[in-house]
């Protein structure tokens, strides 16, 4: 525990930790309280005490961006900064352990998840509190519980609809966390009266209870790090984690974190961001799907930026392709790993040629991203890990690929911004109608991970559908191919049929119709209102317990 009345002196921070209310508005249980100690409170209450100030600086800095965006003002390398880019430095080393991440899988926090994940026979299992994670109080407390377990192996699970039993295996993946994003609150713990950075909490409660243990399994407290903007935003970041290890006597560089470059921003800042965090950086990772939602959101007022349909924007696609090998480039010159991009399809079992054609495409994605220079990649389903090992196995002949610099790549912010061709259809129209609909509607129910037309759907995912559904019809491009306009009455017709499509999917289940119901709501808000709202979990989040 903390001592209260214990001062804190850092190379950077002097803080005298206070008596600091911290308030308590989920229900409690006794196992909850085993990980909602005093003195995980008094650490993340002095975390955040410190840091809140700058978070939310960032977070207006963000709201002031926006707006020169708005007025035509588009992104560029920045000048300021040239001498970070052009100058030769590297990142700390890593630990041994993390040379070969070559396939990565990610999940939620349930506890099955988890299990599964570390048992998949990936390198790396990432256990998500952000985009495959619905924020309940319980999932979110629940999922620190598993955590805590997995980390002391003795996290087991017994399926109340199967019987089987579930437990980790000898040999498993290496865990990261995800916490959640800066623009999130954790509205349920309160201090001084107001919600704390959901961001802080979730690092906080894991690295609280499990830095040292980590450390004595031979590993350690290792992250992954979502949604960044900017690289004072992974300054931030650093910023926490020197003053976490201080806090908790962990040496310097300890923490290890991989940021995800999944926003159109951040992808103008890929040597900065290193930079700031070089002491405890594990690399970057081409968060494909929110970089996508990224670009529609950033430009939502440029008058000749508009995405097609969902399906037909690939990595293939010129303005994510340039994306994709300046990360390769940028990390590699900076001897950091570049991982590849989530590829979101599951094993279809009854339909073979249905995934057999899935496969496919998921081959010659890791194809693309071994050939390129990817030091590894990211799966959502277990059964994707053998196809995207053998793909890195043929081509990678070392753990990594860092000693491929890829000089000859050369990307300019024009390439970054070229608009894509393609069409806007009456079936793209529907399935981001139907997706954000469904997705919503388990969300609500606690389900933030939800496999829709074979796809593992997350927020991010759902996130690019609902967005387009905005830019098309407040877009005076926003046209399907056969001529119509994309308007408020055509989105809310074709909304009320597949409101009524998934209602007798649904069945007669009170709860779930309810849910359905909010869904449809919050759905119609976001898509019609004049505003465009940054993140659909903002609002969604008001209606969880």
């Amino acid at each position: 525990m903390i001592d209260e009345k214990a001062s804190v002196q850092t190379a950077r921070w002097s803080v005298m930790a206070p008596d600091l209310p911290v308030t308590i508005q989920g229900t409690m249980t006794a196992a909850y309280e085993h990980i909602l100690t005093p003195g995980a409170l008094d650490f993340i209450a002095l975390l955040s005490s410190t840091f809140e100030p700058e978070r939310q600086h960032l977070l207006q800095r963000r709201v002031q961006r926006q707006a020169e965006l708005d007025a035509g003002q588009l992104p560029d390398f920045l000048p300021e900064t040239a001498h970070i880019r052009n100058r030769e430095w590297i990142i700390a080393p890593v630990p041994s352990e993390l040379w070969d991440r070559r396939v990565e899988i990610t999940g939620p926090v349930d506890r099955k998840m988890i299990i599964n994940g570390l048992n998949s026979g990936a390198q790396v299992f990432m256990a998500d509190f952000e985009d495959s994670h619905s924020p309940t109080w319980h999932g979110t407390i629940q999922g620190q519980i598993n955590l805590y377990d997995a980390v002391r192996r003795t996290i087991s699970y017994n399926d109340p609809s199967t019987g089987k039993q579930y437990s980790l295996n000898g040999e498993t993946a290496i865990l990261f966390v995800r916490p959640r994003g800066w623009h999130l609150d954790e509205k349920h713990v309160l201090l001084n009266d107001r919600p704390i950075s959901a961001s802080i909490f979730d690092f906080g409660l894991y690295f609280y209870h499990n830095a040292r243990q980590l450390l004595a399994n031979g590993s350690g407290p290792y992250f992954y790090l979502p949604k960044l903007e900017s690289h004072l935003e992974a300054r931030l970041w650093n910023d926490i984690f020197s003053f976490a290890q201080e806090l908790m006597g962990i040496p310097q560089g300890t923490i290890k974190a991989t940021v995800l470059i999944e926003t159109i921003l951040a992808a103008f800042e890929m040597d900065e961001i290193l930079y700031e965090l070089r002491e405890h950086s594990a690399g970057l990772n081409c968060g494909r799907w929110d970089y996508i939602f990224s670009a529609i959101k950033k430009f939502r007022r440029v008058s000749d930026f508009i995405l097609p349909d969902r399906a037909s924007i690939t990595m293939r696609t010129p303005f994510m392709r340039a994306y994709s090998l300046l990360t390769i480039k940028t990390c590699h010159h900076r001897h950091a790993h570049a991982i590849g991009g989530m590829a979101a399809q599951i094993p279809n079992k009854k339909d073979a040629q249905v995934n057999s054609e899935a496969m496919a495409r998921v081959q010659a994605d890791k194809r693309r991203e071994a050939v390129d220079g990817h030091d590894g990649t990211w799966v959502a389903h277990p059964g994707l890990v053998e196809i995207a090992r053998k793909e890195f196995d043929a081509i990678m002949g070392g753990p990594h690929q860092i000693e491929r610099k890829r000089e000859d790549v050369y990307v300019t912010a024009v390439n970054l911004l070229q608009i894509p061709d393609g069409r806007i259809t009456e079936r793209g129209l529907r399935t981001n109608i139907s997706v954000s609909l469904s997705y919503l509607e388990a969300w609500l129910r606690g389900s933030g991970c939800v496999p829709i037309n074979s796809l593992m759907e997350d927020a991010a995912t759902v996130e690019i559908s609902r967005a387009q559904l905005w830019q098309w019809i407040h877009h005076p491009d926003g046209v399907l191919d056969d001529g119509r306009k994309v308007t408020r009455g055509m989105f809310r017709k074709l909304l009320a049929e597949e409101t009524q499509a998934l209602r007798n999917t649904l069945g007669t289940n009170p709860y779930a119709i309810r849910r359905l119901v909010t869904a449809s709501t919050i759905l119609d808000n976001l898509v019609c209102e004049t505003e465009f709202t940054d993140f659909l979990t903002t609002v969604a989040y008001q209606y969880l317990e």
